[in-house]
């Protein structure tokens, strides 16, 4: 599975680039729109840290501002992925930017048809929101399995499941489980992944025990 940090922090980027953890970024209007920067400027500035696909929104709403929005995001750098949102006009640019050999990620998917459609459009990524339907009482890892079993059955079918709206570990690991490509997560919930009491216990006593041996390694 590749995991993608939703943040637009370069700080948080940059941190967990050196883990060797991420394989991209996804950045929304709202992110962006917190850390005060030019956004070409930001999006410019994380491709220069990330070299796997960095997901920049438009916002227009219909397909022609769209597609003029995304061919100028696509333009900053190779690695640049146009985020559209799973809307008519939003598929109809899908469809024109991909055939242009733009990346595109197709987000705010809520539904297996949703995702269908996407996938037809020739979507790159498509992003079903997990975290938002589980707030209305669905259980959001439902979606993601009949998304994997339906593109399944589609070998046709190239678009990479990008699981998105991720709140806690366990929403990795079951997306992990079902077989999605990709997870988008909080940098709070990458540094969750790595957190386990007993590591944290074992390695204090690994620690004290040397300490009493009197020995150093430099």
């Amino acid at each position: 599975m590749k995991f993608f940090i939703d943040t637009a922090n370069l700080t948080d980027i940059k941190e967990l680039a050196a883990t060797g953890m991420v394989d991209g970024v996804t950045t929304n209007p709202t992110l962006a729109a917190r850390e005060g920067k030019d956004f070409l400027t930001l999006i410019a500035d994380i491709c220069a840290v990330v070299s796997g696909p960095v997901s920049a929104e438009v916002t227009a709403l219909d397909a022609t501002a769209m597609i003029e929005e995304g061919r100028r995001l696509a333009h900053i750098a190779p690695n640049v992925t146009v985020k559209l949102p799973l809307t008519r006009d939003g598929l109809k640019a899908c469809r024109v930017l991909s055939h242009d050999g733009v990346m595109v990620n197709v987000t705010l998917c809520f539904s297996p048809g949703q995702a269908i459609l996407a996938a037809k459009a020739g979507a790159t990524f498509v992003s079903p929101f997990v975290g938002r339907l589980d707030d209305l009482s669905h259980d959001g890892m439902d979606l993601i399995s009949d998304m994997v079993r339906i593109y399944a059955n589609y070998p046709a079918f190239t678009t990479q499941i990008l699981v998105a709206s991720v709140r806690h570990p366990l929403h990795v690991i079951e997306a992990a489980r079902l077989g999605a490509h990709v997870a988008t997560v909080p940098p709070k919930v990458l540094y969750q992944l790595f957190e386990h009491p007993l590591t944290d216990k074992g390695l204090k006593a690994f620690l004290d025990d040397w300490a009493k041996s009197g020995q150093t390694i430099l």
